[in-house]
């Protein structure tokens, strides 16, 4: 059994961009496959531009299955949140969060985390444990040469 210690991965690292820019890549889900370093998401519809804790947007995975993303954080080009859940069920307890803090104007200190430790399908545990801190850097590098590739 994991200790809840170990049902959270964190990554972090500075990007040279400006927080609202790299904030519009991670707010707008139709963006997001272009740079995930988990190689799990494959496409979502345009359109669905996050702007408020309590919205819903859909994701297709790599694998073909439709995913509910339920907001629980906001803050416009600071931090968002977010629960996976199967379609038209309630999420099962793990969350996806970035939170973005400007260390300039043109340099922006990016933390990913993926946090597990409500999750209590052991179904799911495998997968989850698979989410360690080197993919969700991979996620903020492929981030950072995106956002720099839109100069």
């Amino acid at each position: 059994m994991a200790t809840d210690d170990t049902r959270v991965s964190t990554a972090s690292a500075d990007i040279a961009a400006p927080a609202d820019r790299i904030f519009a890549l991670i707010a707008d889900p139709a963006l997001q496959p272009q740079w995930d370093g988990n190689d799990n998401l494959s496409e979502a519809a345009p359109g669905q531009r996050v702007r408020a804790t309590g919205e819903v947007f859909t994701m297709t995975t790599t694998r073909g299955n439709v995913r509910e993303n339920h907001v629980i954080e906001f803050e416009e080009g600071a931090r968002i949140a977010w629960r996976p859940a199967e379609p038209g069920q309630e999420p099962p307890g793990h969350l996806w969060r970035w939170e973005l803090e400007p260390l300039s104007a043109d340099r922006t200190r990016v933390t990913h985390t993926y946090d597990w430790t409500e999750l209590a399908d052991e179904q799911r545990f495998a997968r989850a444990r698979a989410t360690t801190p080197d993919r969700l850097r991979a996620s903020i590098d492929r981030l950072a040469a995106h956002v720099g590739s839109a100069h």
